[in-house]
């Protein structure tokens, strides 16, 4: 057969839904083939969009979401997303361009080495070379791209490769069991718990996989543990948990550090030193034993002095079972931390001025979102008050990026969540200038008849780096700018534009757009004037309680 339809027919035998691209004229041989497939092709307005869909698609369902695009400045605008998902544990497939390989007319041009290119940003990068090979370097990218830890790989089809005839084969899918951690670990593991006086649980982004969360959960309520979690870790166990402690947004400082620094034992389920640190380490200090699908990087802040390797869930179910002494334990501080912790944070949750604070922001969407809706978040210092403020009752209703933290990834991403997930309610939160980098996805979610919301947090400025900025004593220098008419632009895609008024036009206005059809963009002006005394004064001029 020809070697573009084996491609495709390798891809449906991997059970691929559906491709995020733009085509360019190297792929025809290939875009042909799709016609008759079951697999729908989204066509994207820039490649990053398209990226940024096909990692989430990953995230959301532990199978390679897949992208298309052409070669040079097409393949190029695949870096970004490529180290978004690589970084980010996300299975993903870029399948990419390119002129002949055989014989050529053109010299160079457009040419780019992109295999080379994409070497340091995957898991695996290939160029397909004979269309024999279609086949088994389809199943292997799938198997890689899945495997612990999950990331992106990259395929690249010449033209004249994807008209070639190729035989008419393609692999079985074939799964594997994780192996279960040695026995002798899982022992040594229980006996640091039963000895410590204050352990702890943090919940981490590696935990967010299937079963995980059932397996901590009944850990936690079997052991009364109390449990914190990463930014990315939020949701594997119901934040309503009273258990719950909060969630590490920084490494240091925070209230909830003061229970982190008196914890003489951190048992760290899922953690990857990509994401950035919840706590440090130091020489002498707090315990940890690190329990994921594999050992502990070592750095200069992790240095664990036991790790439990293997599949996740079946560890914490047998550190579980070896667990039955518990009367080391004094956990009453913990519990006098959440109090404090949530007295801090429920702040400004009524704060009702106008423009709103982030955190005035994040309580409404909390009210207003059902327990399985869904937010997308780009990157801005918004990302730090949801991560603090906002409680996940279920694995993956908050999808931030506490990894590569790119911005421009919110708004493609809120896309996907909802074309996978059409019966949930999908709020896309970004800042302007993230919702700028990608904003011609508008269009897209318009194309596809998507129902869902986009909140632009409209301060003018780069609010983060403007944050940080003041954090170290410069100048206010450099980081303003003016935006467009957020209504009148998504007006002009066939979105419908609101601009609210004050805290109560904006909770009216977020209670209707979440129960009508269309895309729904609100240009909503918020006040990030706090963000310096809390985050960089008050919390660093704390005192713990004793």
């Amino acid at each position: 057969m020809k070697a573009s339809d084996l491609f495709i027919k390798a891809l449906e035998n991997e059970g691929v839904e559906y491709i995020f691209g733009i085509p360019g004229e190297e792929n025809l041989d290939f875009l042909d083939s799709m016609k008759n497939s079951k697999i729908k092709l989204i066509l994207t307005r820039h490649e990053q969009g398209a990226g940024f869909m096909a990692a989430t698609y990953g995230r959301l369902t532990g199978k390679p979401g897949v992208c298309l695009a052409t070669l040079g400045p097409g393949a190029t605008n695949f870096t970004t997303p490529a180290a978004y998902a690589q970084l980010g544990a996300m299975p993903m497939m870029m399948i990419t361009g390119q002129k002949p390989i055989k014989k050529s007319k053109q010299g160079r041009f457009q040419i780019v080495d992109i295999v080379e290119l994409m070497r340091p940003i995957t898991k695996f990068t290939r160029q397909i070379v004979n269309g024999n090979n279609i086949a088994a370097l389809v199943r292997e990218s799938f198997r890689l791209a899945m495997e612990e830890r999950p990331g992106a790989v990259h395929l690249e089809f010449p033209e004249d490769i994807a008209e070639e005839d190729a035989e008419d084969r393609v692999f079985n899918v074939v799964g594997h069991r994780r192996p279960d951690a040695d026995e002798l670990a899982i022992q040594e593991a229980a006996k640091m718990i039963e000895s410590a006086k204050m352990p702890l649980l943090l919940i981490g982004a590696g935990a967010n996989r299937k079963r995980t969360g059932t397996a901590l959960t009944k850990f936690i309520e079997d052991t009364g543990i109390s449990f914190f979690n990463t930014q990315m870790g939020k949701g594997v166990v119901d934040e309503r948990h009273t258990q719950f402690l909060g969630t590490a947004a920084l490494s240091d400082y925070d209230f909830l550090h003061c229970a982190i620094n008196r914890a003489d034992l951190i048992i760290n389920v899922g953690h990857d030193v990509i994401e950035k640190p919840p706590f440090f380490m130091t020489e002498g200090g707090t315990k940890v034993i690190h329990v994921n699908f594999f050992p502990a990087q070592v750095d200069e802040v992790y240095f664990p002095q036991l790790n439990v390797i293997g599949d996740i869930a079946t560890s914490v179910e047998h550190i579980a079972s070896h667990v039955k002494d518990k009367s080391n334990w004094d956990l009453s501080y913990f519990d006098r931390i959440k109090e404090e912790v949530e007295s801090h944070l429920s702040k400004y949750s009524k704060d009702n001025r106008f423009p709103v604070l982030p955190q005035r922001l994040v309580h409404i969407i909390r009210e207003e979102l059902p327990e399985n809706g869904i937010v997308t978040l780009d990157n801005g210092v918004y990302k730090i008050w949801f991560a603090r403020n906002y409680k996940c009752y279920q694995p993956n209703t908050l999808l931030l990026d506490n990894a590569l933290a790119t911005m421009g990834a919110g708004l493609p991403s809120a896309l996907l969540a909802k074309l996978i997930n059409p019966d949930k309610k999908v709020i896309s939160v970004c800042g302007d200038g993230g919702f700028m980098m990608n904003s011609q996805e508008l269009e897209t979610a318009v194309r596809l008849k998507l129902n869902m919301v986009v909140i632009i947090l409209n301060d003018s400025a780069y609010g983060m780096i403007k944050w940080k900025q003041e954090g170290m004593g410069f100048d206010n220098f450099g980081l303003d700018y003016k935006n467009p008419d957020f209504v009148k632009y998504a007006e002009s895609y066939g979105a419908i534009g609101h601009r609210p008024t004050s805290d109560e036009n904006f909770k009216e206005i977020l209670s209707n757009c979440l129960s009508k059809d269309g895309v729904h963009v609100i240009d909503l002006a918020v006040d990030y004037s706090l963000n310096h005394s809390i985050l960089n004064v008050l919390l660093k001029e704390k005192t713990c309680i004793l």
